[in-house]
C-alpha cells in the first residue's frame, strides 16, 4: 500500500532523457542551397523585358522596326527593336505565338531580321516540382541514417532499451512515503544497505541477492516500493515494463535486454526495475511458436544476462508481478531472483495510514473520522483508497462545499463498492416492486442467520447493471472463512430468488448472478475445501490454465464418472439444504419482508439501523453505517 497508485506519479525532477543535439551543419547546408537556388532562378535581368501582344509584333514587323528575334522552343519570341539610328535598341520585348504561322520565317527574312533559336528557360516553380520527389527521397534516406547513429527511441533503434531513467536530485521517494508494509521494507533494507556500502557485505564473503521479485495484488504499491529503494540508496533508477521488450521484429527483445543491462553497468550503482515481469517471463514452451517464439528468445537472453551478472557491479534487479505462478522456474532459482518479497493488501492500521497520507492533500471537515473510514474499507488496495479519497473530494466539489465531509466519504465508498448510481433510469412500478421484494429477501436473511455479516445498506436505486443491491460489511478483517459463513452467504444469495417465488410464484432473470455465486461456492466446498462429509477432504479436479492465455478456461477432470456423479450429488445436497433453511426464514417472516419492501419503494435506500427499526429489532452493536459514531463496518459483500 502506498500514498498513490501502483504506478506512482513522478516527484522531484523529471526523468533525465538524452537531449537532441541540433544539426547545425544540416541547417547551414539547407540555407545555402536555398539561397543559391533563389539567386539562380530569380536573378535580375540586364535588359528589362516587356511582353506584348502578337498583333503588336506583326505591326512592328510590318513597320520594319525589328532588328532581331530569338525563337524559343515553347513558341515564344524575344524581340529586339531598332533604334532611330538603325542600330539594335536596348529595348527587349517578348510575345507568344498563338497559332502555327507558316509565313513567319518568310516575313522575317523579307524584313532582313536576324533570326536565332534557343531553348526556353524553365519556370522556377516547374523546376521545384520536378526536383521535389528527389529532395524527399534523399531527405528520407538522410533522416534514416542520421537516426541510426543517434540514441533514444528513433528510427531503426528497435534494439535499444526503452528504459526510463529517474535520477532523483530533488525530493526523493523514500520508505516514509510508503505506508505500512513493514515486512517488505525489512527485506528491502538489505538491498539499500548493499547499494550504500557494498564492502560491508563483500568483506564477509556474503553475496547480496542479484534479483528481488516484488509479488502482490494490483494496486498494492510494488512500483512505488521499488522507487523508494532507489530513493533510500540514492542511486539511479531504470524503469521498464516487461511488454516493452517484445516487438514484432525477431531479435528485438533480446537486443533490448542486452542494451538495458549494459546501461545498468555503465550507471552502476543503480537499480533496474522491470514492471509486469510476467509479460516476458512466462513459462517457456507454452506459446504457439515453441522454442523460436520471440518472447522466449527474450526470456532466454534475460536468463543469460542475470546468470552472468556480477553483484559486485553494484546493480540490483527488481521486478514486480501479480502472477508469480506463471513465471518460468529458471527465473526464480537462486542466482537470479533469489528473493521474493510479498507486498500484501493493507490491514486496518495500514489503510488508516494510507488515508492520512492522501487526506492531507484535501481540506477535511472536523467530523471526518479516518479510523471509521479505514474500518469500512477492508479488501481495498492502496490504489483503491487513493481513488476513494479522490471520489470523496469530487463529491464535495460538485456540491460547492468548502471541506470534504463524512457523508462525502460514504457516497464515495458506495460508488466504489456498488458502482455509479443510475438515477435517471426509468423503471416501471411493477418491476420496481419486484426489485424491492428481491432485495428485501436478501436483506432480511442478514438478521436471522447466525454467521452472516451485518447489513450495511439495501437499495433499489440501479447501480451498474444491477437494479438493486444489498451490501454487507464484516465486523473485522478476515483472511479465511468458516463453513458456517459460506453456507450463510449461499443462503443470502438465494434470498432474492425465494422472495420472488413466495410473492409471485415465479422468478426473474435478476437472480442469475445470485444463483451463479451460490453454485460456485458450493462447488468449491465440495471440490477444493473438503466441506462435504460424503466426499471427504479430497481435492477433485485441477485447473487448466494455459500460460499464453493467462486465465482459467477449463478444469482438468482427473476423476472417474462415478466420482463426478457423487460431486454433482453433493453440490445439489448442499444447495437444497441451505435453500430449504432460507425458505423457512423467508416464509416465517413474510409480513416483515413485505413491510421492508414497502419502505424500500418509498425511501429507495435503507441503512442497517432503519432496517432494524422496520423489523422491530433492537439496535445492534454491528451497525455498518458510517453516519453513526458507534458503527464499525469492515468489508463489502454486495448481493444483487
Amino acid at each position: 500500500m502506498f500514498n498513490n497508485n501502483d504506478k506512482p506519479p513522478e516527484r522531484g525532477p523529471r526523468p533525465s532523457l538524452q537531449g537532441r543535439r541540433p544539426n547545425g551543419f544540416a541547417l547551414v547546408f539547407f540555407l545555402v542551397a536555398a539561397g543559391l537556388f533563389a539567386a539562380y532562378f530569380f536573378r535580375g535581368e540586364s535588359t528589362p523585358i516587356r511582353e506584348i501582344r502578337y498583333s503588336d509584333f506583326t505591326r512592328f514587323l510590318g513597320q520594319n522596326q525589328i532588328e532581331s528575334v530569338t525563337i524559343h522552343d515553347n513558341n515564344t519570341l524575344d524581340i529586339f527593336l531598332r533604334s532611330s539610328s538603325g542600330q539594335e535598341s536596348s529595348a527587349r520585348l517578348k510575345t507568344r505565338i498563338p497559332y502555327n504561322d507558316p509565313n513567319l520565317l518568310t516575313s522575317l527574312l523579307e524584313k532582313d531580321v536576324n533570326i536565332s533559336g534557343a531553348a526556353a528557360t524553365p519556370s522556377p516553380w516547374r523546376v521545384v516540382l520536378e526536383l521535389l520527389p528527389w529532395f524527399i527521397g534523399f531527405g528520407f534516406i538522410w533522416f534514416m541514417f542520421r537516426n541510426m547513429q543517434g540514441g533514444g527511441n528513433k528510427t531503426f533503434q528497435f534494439g535499444k532499451s526503452r528504459a526510463k531513467r529517474y535520477q532523483e536530485e530533488g525530493k526523493k521517494v523514500s520508505f516514509a512515503d510508503v505506508a505500512g508494509q513493514k515486512d517488505a521494507k525489512f527485506e528491502l533494507e538489505e538491498v539499500v544497505a548493499f547499494l550504500r556500502n557494498p564492502q560491508k557485505f563483500t568483506k564477509m564473503g556474503a553475496r547480496i541477492p542479484k534479483g528481488v521479485l516484488l509479488v502482490g495484488m494490483p494496486g498494492t504499491g510494488k512500483t512505488l516500493m521499488a522507487r523508494s529503494v532507489a530513493g533510500e540508496a540514492g542511486v539511479a533508477f531504470f524503469h521498464m515494463s516487461g511488454s516493452d521488450f517484445v516487438e514484432m521484429f525477431v531479435g528485438v527483445g533480446a537486443s533490448r535486454v542486452r542494451d538495458l543491462f549494459e546501461q545498468g553497468r555503465r550507471s552502476a550503482p543503480c537499480i533496474i526495475f522491470i514492471d509486469e515481469l510476467d509479460a516476458v517471463g512466462r513459462t517457456r514452451g507454452a506459446g504457439y511458436g515453441g522454442g523460436h517464439d520471440e518472447r522466449e528468445q527474450t526470456l532466454n537472453q534475460l536468463l543469460v544476462e542475470m546468470d552472468g551478472f556480477d553483484s559486485k557491479d553494484g546493480v540490483i534487479i527488481l521486478a514486480a508481478t501479480n502472477r508469480p505462478d506463471v513465471l518460468d522456474p529458471a527465473l526464480l532459482r537462486p542466482g537470479r531472483f533469489d528473493r521474493q518479497v510479498m507486498v500484501a493488501m493493507p490491514d486496518i492500521k495500514e489503510r488508516e495510514a494510507i488515508l492520512q497520507i492522501h487526506a492531507a492533500k484535501i481540506p477535511l471537515n472536523r467530523n471526518v473520522d479516518l479510523v471509521r473510514v479505514a474500518r469500512a474499507s477492508p479488501g481495498m488496495s492502496g490504489a483503491d483508497i487513493a481513488n476513494l479519497v479522490n471520489e470523496a473530494a469530487l463529491f464535495a466539489a460538485r456540491q460547492d462545499k468548502a471541506e470534504v465531509e463524512m457523508g462525502d466519504f460514504e457516497e464515495a465508498r458506495d460508488k466504489v463498492l456498488m458502482g455509479v448510481a443510475r438515477t435517471t433510469l426509468v423503471v416501471s412500478d411493477k418491476e420496481r416492486r419486484m426489485t424491492a421484494i428481491h432485495e428485501a429477501g436478501h436483506a432480511l436473511l442478514h438478521y436471522y442467520l447466525k454467521n452472516s455479516d451485518p447489513l450495511h445498506k439495501v437499495t433499489i436505486v440501479p447501480h451498474g447493471r444491477a437494479l438493486g443491491m444489498a451490501l454487507s460489511l464484516p465486523e473485522e478483517d478476515s483472511y479465511s472463512r468458516t463453513r458456517g459463513w459460506i453456507e450463510d452467504r449461499i443462503a443470502i444469495c438465494y434470498g432474492g430468488w425465494l422472495a420472488e417465488k413466495l410473492f409471485y410464484s415465479e422468478t426473474t432473470t435478476g437472480t442469475k448472478q445470485d444463483i451463479q455465486q451460490a453454485t460456485e461456492m458450493a462447488r468449491h466446498m465440495v471440490c477444493e475445501w473438503g466441506m462435504a462429509e460424503e466426499m471427504g477432504p479430497v481435492a477433485y479436479g485441477q485447473e487448466d490454465e494455459p500460460i499464453f492465455l493467462g486465465k482459467e478456461i477449463a478444469r482438468h477432470k482427473d476423476y472417474s464418472e462415478d466420482t463426478a456423479q457423487r460431486i454433482d450429488k453433493a453440490i445439489e445436497e448442499i444447495l437444497n439444504r441451505i435453500r430449504d433453511n432460507a425458505r423457512e426464514i423467508i416464509e416465517s417472516h413474510k409480513i416483515e419482508l413485505e413491510k421492508l419492501a414497502d419502505e424500500l419503494i418509498s425511501r429507495e435506500t435503507l441503512v442497517d439501523d432503519e432496517v432494524r427499526e422496520i423489523l422491530g429489532l433492537p439496535p445492534g452493536e454491528k451497525s455498518a453505517s458510517l453516519t453513526e459514531p458507534d458503527s464499525s463496518p469492515k468489508e463489502s459483500a454486495p448481493v444483487n
